[in-house]
């Protein structure tokens, strides 16, 4: 989990710098491995934390704005972005702070070469003129994570156990907008929880289990949606239709867009993140104070936003999907205050799938045999994100499943 704060100061790798050598050679009674030596945008040397814990048979543990190593018995904490290390109570110095490049942590490349062998030096040694940090001493393994087989992957590629939690938008007594070219008596709720419900079948396909925040036609306050999302959820993904106020060739708009938490960027943003927060009104005052409280909280705090990232990766991924079968205009991945996403304590997006003010979404929206078609490609695309997810923080990369 990575503030936005932190993602401001970090840099794209750069190749080693002169006079740093270009490889870092580990030793080990397991064999030897090679670690690409790069340089922070003020040219100091960093190798992967990942690749170094992994070659010294420790563990790296990303919690938060901290990165957690272990090696030899001996656990070193890293504040990104902060030129220091901390052991046990006591902080020591570094050349550089631990940087997040890429999704992989880096860190100084004086903490292999000095800091290891002070600290550990009963366990390592390492030689400048070769660049070569050699083991001394094995160290004790008491488990090795690839020595336990990997669960066996599910049809759709992924690994089990994930979960996601599905928001169909407004309901009960909030009947969302009135849908200008749904059929008669069809709300903008009865269409969100209709895909809603199909998107839920296609993800239990992939092996994907599914939290619904509603299954009939009941209505959920915006400020405890988010909620459904909460540990042990991966992503949390909310169903709306867009619509337009009348005005000239208001009719004529189509296309879907994907929002994520943040200070909206255009007015277009805004006027969708009104219509949708305006739900409120259907919610007693203690409700509407929640959430508004929430909604005002986060919007003057988004460097706080741990899941930033993880939310426009997601509805980038929603998009591209979409596009696939939709016919209408990508309108693009957004930015806006949506109250139903303050709550959510995973990576949160929301989907307006079309216009119910455009006849060609109108009909899109509620022929079920495109629904289904939106839903799968909604589940092929939350597939894909979760696979990403995997490859950043499941066995086969530097960071462990309970980092974020």
């Amino acid at each position: 989990m990575i503030g936005l704060l932190a993602l401001v100061l970090l840099a794209s790798a750069a190749p080693a710098p002169a006079g740093s050598p270009a490889t870092l050679t580990v030793a080990s009674a397991r064999g030897e491995v090679r670690l690409p030596v790069r340089a922070d945008s003020t040219g100091v040397p960093l190798v992967s934390a990942g690749g170094l814990a992994s070659a010294l048979a420790g563990s790296l543990e990303l919690d938060g704005d901290w990165v957690e190593m272990t090696v030899a018995s001996e656990s070193f904490r890293f504040l990104l972005g902060a030129p220091l290390y901390v052991i046990g109570d006591s902080a020591a110095p570094l050349a550089a702070g631990a940087r997040l490049l890429r999704d992989s942590v880096f860190i100084p490349f004086q903490f292999a070469s000095e800091v290891l062998p002070h600290v550990a030096g009963s366990h390592f040694r390492y030689d400048p003129d070769t660049a070569r940090l050699t083991e001394t001493a094995p160290v004790r393994v008491t488990h090795v994570a690839a020595a336990t087989p990997e669960p066996k992957r599910l049809p759709s590629g992924l690994l089990p156990g994930h979960l996601v939690t599905i928001d169909a938008g407004h309901g009960g007594v909030d009947p969302g907008n009135p849908g200008l070219f749904f059929p008669r008596g069809v709300h903008e709720k009865d269409v969100t929880l209709q895909i809603s419900l199909k998107l839920r079948d296609e993800l239990r396909k992939r092996g994907v289990a599914v939290r619904m925040t509603r299954t009939t036609d009941t209505l959920i306050a915006l400020g405890d949606r988010g909620k459904y999302c909460a540990e042990g959820c991966d992503l949390f993904v909310s169903i709306h239709i867009n619509s337009l106020p009348r005005r000239p060739g208001y009719q004529s708009v189509r296309g879907f867009e994907t929002y994520f938490l943040a200070e909206a960027k255009t007015e277009d943003a805004a006027r969708v993140a009104r219509m949708e927060n305006d739900a409120i009104r259907y919610e007693p005052p203690t409700q509407q104070s929640a959430s508004l409280s929430g909604l005002d909280f986060i919007l003057k705090d988004l460097q706080t936003n741990e899941h930033l990232r993880e939310s426009a990766h997601a509805a980038e991924l929603i998009q591209e999907s979409l596009a696939q079968v939709h016919g209408g205009t990508n309108r693009g991945v957004k930015q806006a205050g949506f109250m139903v996403l303050t709550t959510a304590s995973r990576p949160a997006v929301l989907a307006e799938l079309g216009y119910s003010t455009n006849p060609a979404d109108g009909k899109l929206l509620t022929d079920p045999v495109r629904q289904r078609r939106l839903a799968s490609a909604l589940a092929d695309a939350i597939v894909s994100y979760l696979l990403d997810y995997e490859r950043k923080t499941g066995q086969s990369s530097e960071l462990s499943r309970g980092a974020r």
